[in-house]
């Protein structure tokens, strides 16, 4: 399993990537829209940071534009480089085309049976928006169960992003998802129980260690 930052703020990659057990970054052109740089620029930073995967998103509409948009974001990224393309009929086409040469991922899935289309497509990841898809459809952790369920013969991976709680990101896991990303703030989440932080207060209050 990878856990992943879902920023565009460098700042932000900057101290989660200091943690040590987050090891990839998800952009999207929402959040390349709110870094203070251009994407490129945004791009070229958040690469040299990033330990391990880094996402970026197709914005062109047709064809051949997403096609030289997807080697753009080659030359800026690398190897590092994960694009995302939407679950489209377009989208679909273009993943077909480009999966054998770069990692690719559907994003935006909505549906089991688009799952498998982004698996015949040599996707390496299938990414679902969890709580997006509980408000538009009514249960988001039960399409990662039916996405889980379609691709589990197939190299095709679930990414689950769009995570509220962290009852909302195990929930995810659970239901078959391989990999989280998630803002700052949710990561920060994920650390916290209130009754960790009473025990380890019970330790220092009534025990000892080699510090004194």
């Amino acid at each position: 399993m990878v856990l992943y930052l879902d920023s565009a703020q460098v700042e932000e990659a900057e101290q989660v990537i200091q943690w040590g057990w987050v090891k990839g970054i998800t952009t999207n052109p929402t959040l390349l829209a709110k870094s203070p740089l251009s994407p490129i620029t945004t791009l070229e930073k958040l690469t040299a940071i990033c330990p391990g995967e880094l996402y970026y998103q197709l914005t062109a509409v047709e064809v051949e534009g997403m096609m030289q948009e997807a080697a753009q974001a080659r030359e800026v990224v690398g190897e590092k480089l994960v694009l995302k393309i939407p679950a489209t009929p377009l989208g679909f086409t273009v993943a077909a085309r480009l999966s054998g040469e770069v990692a690719c991922s559907i994003t935006g899935i909505y549906s089991a049976a688009q799952a498998v289309v982004a698996a015949e497509t040599g996707a390496k990841y299938a990414i679902a928006y969890v709580n997006r898809a509980s408000r538009l459809l009514g249960d988001g952790i039960a399409l990662v169960y039916e996405m889980a369920q379609v691709l589990q013969h197939t190299p095709t991976q679930i990414l689950a992003a769009s995570l509220k709680s962290s009852a909302e990101a195990a929930g995810a896991i659970q239901a078959g998802a391989h990999h989280l990303t998630l803002p700052l703030p949710m990561l920060q989440a994920l650390t916290y129980h209130e009754y960790s932080e009473q025990t380890v207060e019970e330790f220092r209050a009534n025990g000892r260690g080699i510090v004194e």
